[in-house]
C-alpha cells in the first residue's frame, strides 16, 4: 500500500495516533477491620517493649530492697562504722566489713591489670596479624575459656595454681622484689595473688572477645590510609585501631571488672579467706562474696546473717557506682570535641 502525500490531503490526528495515556495507581484500600488490627498490634508490641524495659528497672529495685530490708538490723546496730571496722567476731557478734572491701578492689583490679595486655594482645594478634584459619581456631579456644565453670578454675587453682606459686613463682619474685611491701612476707600459695591470677584468667576471653568486635567495626580504609603515609604495621595498629577503639576497650574492661567483682566459687577457693588488711599479695585474704559463700549457709545468729546481707547490698553499691564511672569515663571519651 503506497501513500501519496498532496496539498488535498488531510490528516485525523485522533484517528492517526493514539496517545499512550499512563494510568496512577490507585492506593489499595485497606478495610478498617485489618487498619485497627494493625493498630492494635503495634501498641500492644510497644507495651511490650516497654514492659520488658521497665521489668529490668523493676528488678534492681526489688533487689536492692530486699537487701536492705535484710541488713537493716545489722545497719541500726552497726551504723557507719560496719564499712570501716576491720572485726570480725561471730562470737561476741561484733562485725566489720572493711577487710572484705579491701579484698574484693584489690584482687578485683590485680585480675583486670593482668588481664587487659593479655586481652588486647589476643585480640589484635586475632584480628590483624593472624592467619584466617588459625585465628578461628585460637578465638575459639579462648572463648572456650568462659565456659569453664568456675569451681573447675577453683580446682585447678588449689592443686596445680598454689603449689606452683609457693615453690616457684612467689619465691622468685621475693627474692628480687621482697623490699617492696607488695611482695614481702611467707609463701604460701592461696592468697591475694592466686586470686588475682585466676580472675585474669576468666575475664580474658570476656575483654578479648570484646575488643575483637570493636576492632572489627574500624573501617578498613582506616588502616590504609595509616600505611599509605608510610607507616609501620605497628603505628597502623596504635594510630588507627587503639586510637579509635578507647571506648570499646573501656566497656570491655569494665565489663570484666564487673565479673571479677562477683566472680564466688573459684576466689573463695584459692584466696586463702582470712579477714585480714595486709599490703602483701602474697598473703590470705576475703572477698565479699567469698565471706557470704563461706558463711551464710552456717549461720546461727540474726546478727550475723544481717551483717552477709549488708555486704551484699554494699557489693550491690559498689558494682553500681563503678559502672556510673565507667559509663561517665565513656561519655567524656565519645563526647564530640568542642561540646561542653
Amino acid at each position: 500500500m503506497n501513500f501519496e502525500w498532496t496539498s488535498d490531503t488531510k490528516i485525523d490526528l485522533n484517528t492517526w495516533a493514539h496517545p499512550v495515556v499512563e494510568k496512577k495507581s490507585e492506593p489499595i484500600a485497606v478495610p478498617a477491620r485489618r487498619q485497627k488490627e494493625v493498630h492494635h498490634a503495634d501498641r500492644l508490641f510497644l507495651w511490650f517493649l516497654r514492659g520488658m524495659g521497665i521489668s529490668v528497672v523493676i528488678l534492681l529495685a526489688l533487689i536492692a530492697a530486699y537487701l536492705f530490708l535484710s541488713a537493716l538490723p545489722s545497719i541500726r546496730q552497726f551504723g557507719f562504722t560496719f564499712l570501716t571496722t576491720s572485726v570480725w567476731d561471730p562470737v561476741k557478734d561484733v562485725y566489720g566489713a572493711l577487710p572484705v572491701i579491701f579484698g574484693t578492689v584489690v584482687s578485683s583490679l590485680l585480675g583486670i591489670a593482668l588481664a587487659t595486655p593479655v586481652s588486647l594482645g589476643i585480640a589484635l594478634f586475632l584480628n590483624e596479624l593472624a592467619p584466617r584459619r588459625l585465628a578461628s581456631i585460637v578465638g575459639f579456644l579462648v572463648e572456650m575459656l568462659a565456659a569453664i565453670p568456675s569451681v573447675v578454675y577453683g580446682l585447678w587453682g588449689i592443686f596445680v595454681l598454689a603449689p606452683w606459686l609457693q615453690s616457684t613463682v612467689e619465691p622468685l619474685i621475693g627474692n628480687n622484689l621482697g623490699f617492696i611491701p607488695l611482695f614481702e612476707g611467707p609463701y604460701y600459695g592461696v592468697g591475694m595473688f592466686a586470686a588475682g591470677i585466676i580472675l585474669a584468667i576468666m575475664v580474658t576471653p570476656t575483654i578479648s572477645s570484646i575488643c575483637r568486635e570493636v576492632f572489627r567495626a574500624i573501617p578498613r580504609s582506616q588502616r590504609e590510609a595509616t600505611l599509605a603515609l608510610g607507616g609501620t604495621r605497628w603505628e597502623m595498629m596504635n594510630m588507627s585501631v587503639l586510637k579509635s577503639s578507647r571506648a570499646g576497650i573501656v566497656s570491655a574492661v569494665i565489663l570484666g571488672l564487673g565479673r571479677a567483682l562477683g566472680e564466688t566459687m573459684a576466689v573463695t577457693m584459692v584466696i586463702g579467706n582470712r579477714s585480714e588488711i595486709v599490703a602483701s599479695l602474697f598473703a590470705p585474704s576475703q572477698t565479699m562474696s567469698s565471706v557470704i559463700a563461706n558463711q551464710y549457709a552456717e549461720a546461727t545468729s540474726d546478727v550475723l546473717r544481717s551483717s552477709l546481707a549488708e555486704i551484699g547490698l554494699a557489693l550491690f553499691a559498689v558494682t553500681l557506682v563503678i559502672n556510673g564511672f565507667a559509663r561517665f569515663f565513656i561519655w567524656r571519651v565519645t563526647k564530640p570535641k568542642g561540646s561542653r
